[in-house]
């Protein structure tokens, strides 16, 4: 049995821009996976995560024929409308008071059987990075989470590889304020 050969997602663009339903089947299959992984790391929810793959996908049909190969491979320039989609969501979203109300209704959620240490340092880590600013966010979980580059993140992010430096070394400082009593916890 001969296996097909790999679909090129450049020119599956083509055939998108030219308004070919197939094509951007074909794609969605490609770049879904991948795109909802990104979401989900940057929104904290599947749900509003494929929400916002959606819009995502929507914007890229509208978009396509602005595609250009030659600056970008398909799967970085839509990570980067991806990306956006989450920032506005989170932008349009009510900002949560305290991270103390996400540790608790997380612990709602989890049975005595989740009660581990690990989970709890998880979950309080996790909250610490919900609230952050949505581009320190989107950074952050691009770099650890994903294994981005900075220029792969400064793509996404529409700003400079400096600029995400800055956005990092921001992200790492309000995180370790935040997660400053969860370490003396830790060391105790």
């Amino acid at each position: 049995m001969t296996r097909p050969s790999p679909i090129d997602p450049s020119s599956l663009m083509a055939d998108v821009a030219a308004g070919d339903d197939g094509a951007f089947r074909a794609l969605t299959q490609t770049l879904y996976g991948p795109a909802l992984g990104t979401a989900m790391k940057v929104m904290g929810s599947r749900a509003e995560a494929e929400d916002a793959v959606q819009t995502a996908l929507v914007k890229l049909w509208k978009t396509a024929d602005r595609f250009d190969p030659e600056r970008a491979k398909v799967s970085t320039w839509f990570r980067r409308i991806v990306v956006n989609c989450c920032i506005d969501r989170k932008r349009a979203m009510k900002p949560v008071e305290d991270i103390d109300e996400i540790h608790d209704a997380a612990s709602d959620e989890a049975g005595p059987e989740d009660a581990t240490g690990d989970m709890m340092r998880d979950r309080r880590v996790n909250a610490a990075v919900m609230e952050l600013p949505a581009r320190q966010r989107a950074a952050i979980t691009l770099f650890y989470g994903d294994g981005a580059t900075m220029s792969e993140i400064a793509e996404a992010l529409d700003t400079t590889p400096k600029a995400i430096e800055g956005l990092l070394a921001r992200a790492r400082a309000e995180l370790a304020r935040r997660l400053a009593p969860l370490k003396e916890e830790l060391e105790a």
